[in-house]
């Protein structure tokens, strides 16, 4: 690893050819290690309605992820900020296999109690796959950050195409249920976690007595551009999750198959990550704020088409909108918030932003069950999950039109 500080100039970074071997493990590291991630949104919910004391509880155990990871990211971001990335991707891979492990054991005793603990471990893992997207911009030149983000995040396209089909050959792998699928899990963040032995990021060094401190957490949240970019972030992993979450429980409740149920999710991630490759690109050429307003367009179309019916094309349309309306929306505002805090301010600012995404997709899932189980019948339900995103977008897009109306001097200062 290298000595460099991370108070890095510029200029450290002007060729990109370290960002570039980075953000070449960061990839891989998505790929494998982010296939659990589908993997679990896939039969958590099932394996829920399997074990819960009640069918409106069957979504808690993605409650639990979201939920660790809101309560991870602050300490997760203050340990890479003083010990390095590499410290806190470790911690991640550890916190997977743990929550593999806890969770098939849970499924194996019917213990709907130890599976809720195994979810909230996970939530350790999705929190650390949360920083790949910072790490990615450590090393990279202005230019090629939101390239460098973008590319990372397109790493998710093979965990979108591994998680489902390893969904297929594990759910009755064993007497129980789902429970192989859970040890694959732990088999992923075992072998997977060595990436980081290849990772040549900034060594973090002791500050200086003079060294500038940065804002404090209620500057930061006064700077319009931080303050939108958390917003639009919030906004957009919330309602993917709302969604995501709610479509196998909808699909398996209207006739079809978990199989099916996974090859709809899997278009989803693909969705989610495919958009990755020219997203950056993007950003670079029209500025982060449009491509933003594109995603939060795109997720109202999502649930525009759900709400036309429930045959399989349907649910298909709507999941692969949702997942390129959260590419656009989620990496758009990462790309904002990068571009609207000094390097001092790094830690404060990204375990902040992901204590509140995270905490307002917690809120999401949670709401997810329950809105599922309003109305007499699994259609009802699924179309008051889609109704519920209006206001949500209403609030994105306007925060998202106030920035934009501000002076630009109060925007790029």
């Amino acid at each position: 690893m290298s000595d460099a500080s991370l108070s890095q100039t510029p200029e450290d970074t002007s060729d990109d050819r370290r960002a570039r071997r980075n953000v070449a493990v960061l990839v891989a590291a998505q790929a494998i290690l982010g296939a659990q991630m589908p993997m679990i949104f896939v039969v958590a919910g099932l394996a829920g309605l399997m074990i819960a004391p009640s069918p409106a509880l069957a979504t808690i155990p993605i409650s639990l992820i979201v939920f660790g990871s809101m309560m991870t990211a602050p300490w997760l971001s203050a340990l890479m900020q003083r010990f390095g990335r590499r410290a806190g991707f470790f911690a991640g891979a550890l916190g997977g296999g743990i929550g593999g492990a806890v969770s098939a054991y849970g499924l194996w005793v019917d213990s709907f109690a130890l599976f809720l603990v195994g979810s909230f471990f996970t939530g350790i893992y999705m929190s650390a796959q949360g920083f790949y997207r910072f790490a990615a911009a450590d090393t990279a030149s202005e230019t090629f950050r939101p390239k460098a983000i973008s590319y990372v995040m397109a790493g998710g396209l093979l965990s979108a195409l591994i998680g489902p089909q390893l969904v297929k050959v594990t759910t009755d792998a064993t007497v129980v249920p789902f429970v192989g699928t859970y040890l694959v899990a732990v088999l992923i963040n075992t072998l997977g976690a060595a990436l980081f032995l290849a990772l040549d990021l900034p060594k973090p060094l002791p500050p200086a007595a003079d060294a500038p401190t940065g804002r404090t957490r209620r500057e930061l949240l006064r700077d319009p551009k931080i303050v939108v970019a958390i917003i639009c972030g919030m906004v957009s992993y919330a309602l993917m999750n709302l969604m995501m979450t709610s479509t196998p429980l909808a699909m398996v409740g209207c006739g079809f198959s978990t199989g099916t149920a996974a090859d709809v999710v899997s278009a989803h991630v693909i969705a989610m990550f495919a958009p990755s490759f020219v997203t950056g690109h993007l950003i670079a050429r029209f500025g982060a704020m449009r491509i933003v307003g594109i995603g939060l367009f795109l997720l109202a179309l999502a649930g525009g088409m759900a709400l036309t019916g429930v045959e399989l094309y349907q649910f298909f349309g709507a999941l692969v909108l949702l997942g390129i309306g959260w590419n656009f929306g989620f990496i758009g505002a990462t790309a904002m918030l990068t571009e609207a805090h000094s390097i001092e301010e790094r830690g404060t600012v990204q375990g902040m932003n992901d204590f509140f995404v995270f905490g307002c997709v917690t809120i999401a899932s949670l709401a997810s069950g329950i809105l599922m189980n309003l109305g007499e019948d699994v259609v009802s339900g699924w179309n008051s999950v889609n109704i519920a995103m209006v206001p949500f977008l209403a609030l994105a897009g306007a925060a998202l039109i106030w920035l934009a109306l501000r002076p630009r001097d109060e925007v790029y200062p």
